[in-house]
């Protein structure tokens, strides 16, 4: 009798865990959370736009309207070049050749979450806010990367100052190389939060200006997804417009 009720135990579990995998993997793609935008529509780059690697934002905001249509048709024939969408799996792809792509919308605070998947060992992407650099993205295993701290793992500020502890990862939370890791980053004035896979990696640190180390961020600009040299997926890429009076209290909390 033991035994009928251990093996039916076994199998209602089964039963469960099956069902919950089937669950998750039946979970739609690029299906916006309560309260958040989608910026990837899993089909094409609508809303996104080609921009030059590694551009000060402020070079940017100071063209002429005639200078910034220019290079926007220039840097869009770009982007159509090494950018793409797997439509059959709703992912948008970079060869890791040419210019960055970034949202045609500029954003001041926000919530954003997204998808990243590093196809090869040894890539290097990260994810720049209001056009500054960057939310690192590193395979940790790169030998070519261990004096830049690539072991520690992705998921800071790694352009930040030297003595900015934004600069290296709390903690090393990366999936290995050819799975999907998640982003969860947060963005209030100067002050950026990080998670990755679930793991806080950076705590309310200040993004420093890495074009202008003595001058501070602009208050708004895209949120661009960086192309180093590798091919990198992106997907599940929502955000959240966060409010004066949210941002506010955010801050007093810590004193910012």
């Amino acid at each position: 009798m033991k035994r009928i009720a251990a093996v039916a135990f076994s199998v209602a579990a089964l039963m469960m865990i099956s069902l919950h995998v089937l669950k998750a993997q039946d979970q739609a793609l690029n299906q916006p959370p309560a309260g958040f935008t989608l910026l990837f529509n899993g089909k094409d780059l609508s809303g996104w736009r080609g921009i030059q690697g590694d551009i000060n934002p402020q070079t940017v905001a100071e063209f002429s309207p005639d200078e910034l249509a220019a290079k926007q048709a220039q840097w869009n024939t770009d982007r159509d070049q090494n950018w793409s969408v797997d439509v059959a799996k709703g992912e948008l792809v970079s060869d890791g050749k040419g210019v960055f792509l970034g949202t045609e919308k500029s954003y001041g605070d926000f919530e954003l979450y997204v998808d990243w998947l590093m196809v090869n060992h040894n890539g290097d992407s990260g994810v720049y806010l209001r056009g500054y650099p960057q939310v690192q993205v590193w395979d940790p295993e790169n030998p070519r990367e261990v004096r830049n701290g690539a072991p520690r793992g992705s998921g800071s500020l790694w352009n930040d100052d030297i003595d900015n502890p934004g600069k290296w990862p709390l903690v090393k939370a990366d999936n290995p190389v050819g799975q999907w890791n998640t982003f969860h980053i947060k963005m209030i004035g100067t002050r950026v939060w990080v998670w990755l896979n679930g793991k806080q990696t950076v705590d309310g640190q200040v993004l420093d200006n890495y074009f202008d180390r003595s001058g501070s961020i602009l208050p708004t600009g895209p949120i661009e997804l960086q192309t180093h040299g590798s091919e990198i997926r992106f997907r599940n890429i929502y955000v959240r417009e966060i409010g004066a009076e949210e941002a506010k209290a955010t801050l007093a909390k810590i004193g910012g």
